[in-house]
C-alpha cells in the first residue's frame, strides 16, 4: 500500500465536474476499519446526484458512489465487529442499525463521504460481512439495491406465499425484488417498457410482464392478471404520476411501497381510490443494518445471485454513467481493485 490513491470526485457543477482525483491514503481512527475497496455499485441516486435535481445539496467536493464490497486492510484502535481480512460491505445508512429511523439518514455519497475510490475509512459498527456466496461484484450490489427490495417484502411486508406483488421496471431494485417475492411463493408481475427485457426475466422464474408500451394502462392489465381483486404489494419505482395508477391497481387491504422518483417528486394522490381499498403507502429510505445482515442470512441461504447489467474498469466510470442513462437490465459495477 502506498501513501497516496485515487478516488472520483465531483463538485457543484455535478457531472460536467466528475474527475479522476489523486489524494492521500485515509487513515482508520479509533473504532474505525481501513477497507482496501474492491467494487462499487451504481445506483439511479448516482445520477440524481451528479445532475442536481435536488435529491442531496451539491456544494464543495464530494465524492461519488455509496455501495461498495471490499476488504478489511486496518483497524484502528479499539476496533472490534471485522478482522483484517475480511470481504465486507458498507450499510447505506451509517448509524442507522435497527428500529425506526432517525428524521434525516445520513447517507454515504450523500452526507457521508462516498466510496467510489481505492481506500475508504469508516466506523466498524457500518460494516457487515459479505455474503459467502457472493463474489465483490455480486456483493456490491446488496448495500442500496438488495436492502431496498428486502425492505419492502420482508422488513415492512411480510408477502406471504399466494399473494401478489408487483415490480416496476428492470432495475437492481427491481430485479432482487423479484427473485426475493418468487422465493416467498408470491404470484410476480412485471411492468417494463418493452418485449425484449420481459422475456429475459423468464430465467428468473415463473413472471408475469406487462409491456407499458402495449399496455399504457398497466394498471387495468394488473387487476386482470389478478382475477379482478388487484395486486397486495406493488414496489413503486417510478414516483410522480405513476402513482395514480399504482392506487388504482392496488387490491384491498395491499401496500404500496414508495422508492423511485424517475418521473418525479410531486405527485396526485387519487384518495378516492386510496380509501376505497384502504392501501398503505409507505416511503422507503433503503433499511437499516439489521435488515442488511437479513437479507444477507437470505441470500446465502437460497443461493441468490443478483443479476449483473455490466462491470466497468475503475477508469471508465463515465461510461458506465452513461449505460446508467440507458437503463440498464440489472445493476451496473466498477471494479476498483484486484
Amino acid at each position: 500500500m502506498g501513501n497516496q490513491m485515487k478516488q472520483w470526485q465531483f463538485g457543484p457543477e455535478g457531472r460536467a465536474s466528475l474527475a479522476l482525483a489523486e489524494v492521500p491514503v485515509p487513515q482508520p481512527g479509533p473504532g474505525e476499519a481501513l477497507v482496501r475497496v474492491k467494487a462499487v455499485s451504481l445506483n439511479y441516486r448516482d445520477k440524481l446526484i451528479l445532475d442536481d435535481v435536488g435529491y442531496v445539496p451539491l456544494g464543495g467536493t464530494k465524492v461519488l458512489g455509496s455501495d461498495m464490497a471490499g476488504e478489511v486492510v486496518g483497524l484502528g484502535e479499539g476496533a472490534g465487529r471485522v478482522a483484517l481480512g475480511d470481504r465486507v460491505i458498507a450499510n447505506f445508512g451509517g448509524d442507522w442499525i435497527d428500529g425506526p429511523s432517525p428524521r434525516m439518514v445520513p447517507t454515504l455519497g450523500g452526507a457521508l463521504k462516498g466510496v467510489l475510490a481505492d481506500y475508504v475509512t469508516m466506523p466498524v459498527e457500518w460494516l457487515v460481512k459479505a455474503p459467502a456466496n457472493l463474489d465483490d461484484i455480486e456483493a456490491s450490489t446488496l448495500p442500496i439495491a438488495g436492502l431496498t427490495a428486502w425492505t419492502a417484502l420482508v422488513e415492512n411486508g411480510p408477502v406471504r406465499p399466494g399473494q401478489s406483488v408487483l415490480v416496476q421496471g428492470t432495475g437492481g431494485v427491481a430485479l432482487f425484488a423479484v427473485q426475493i417475492a418468487l422465493a416467498m411463493g408470491a404470484q410476480v408481475i412485471v411492468t417494463s417498457s418493452g418485449p425484449d427485457k420481459l422475456a429475459r426475466l423468464q430465467a428468473l422464474g415463473p413472471v408475469q410482464g406487462i409491456d407499458r408500451k402495449q399496455r399504457p394502462d398497466w394498471e387495468v392489465a394488473a387487476l386482470e392478471l389478478t382475477d379482478g381483486r388487484g395486486v397486495d404489494h406493488v414496489l413503486e419505482m417510478a414516483g410522480g404520476d405513476n402513482l395514480i395508477r399504482s392506487v388504482k391497481a392496488i387490491a384491498p387491504g395491499g401496500k404500496i411501497s414508495l422508492i423511485g422518483v424517475i418521473d418525479g417528486f410531486s405527485a396526485n394522490l387519487p384518495l378516492f381510490d386510496a380509501f376505497q381499498a384502504q392501501a398503505t403507502l409507505q416511503a422507503l429510505l433503503v433499511g437499516h443494518r439489521t435488515g442488511l445482515e437479513h437479507l444477507i442470512q437470505a441470500v446465502e441461504r437460497i443461493k441468490l445471485k443478483p443479476v449483473i447489467d455490466s462491470s466497468f474498469d475503475f477508469t471508465d466510470v463515465p461510461a458506465a454513467l452513461t449505460r446508467l442513462d440507458e437503463g440498464p437490465l440489472g445493476k451496473i459495477v466498477i471494479r476498483v481493485g484486484g
